[in-house]
């Protein structure tokens, strides 16, 4: 459980820090999170992936 909280933590401070960017550089971030996030539902990365 320790390692979803860090995870969750991260993506967390991520988007923080990705919302005080001026718009343009924020919709960047967000469509890389966007795509990070894909794969690891799809399960082709990250720690929760299969």
């Amino acid at each position: 459980m320790s390692e979803e909280n860090d995870v969750v933590d991260g993506l967390i401070s991520r988007l923080t820090v990705i919302d005080q960017q001026p718009l343009d550089r924020r919709a960047v971030a967000f469509a890389q999170i966007h795509d990070e996030l894909r794969a690891v539902l799809d399960g082709s990365t990250g720690p929760f992936g299969r």
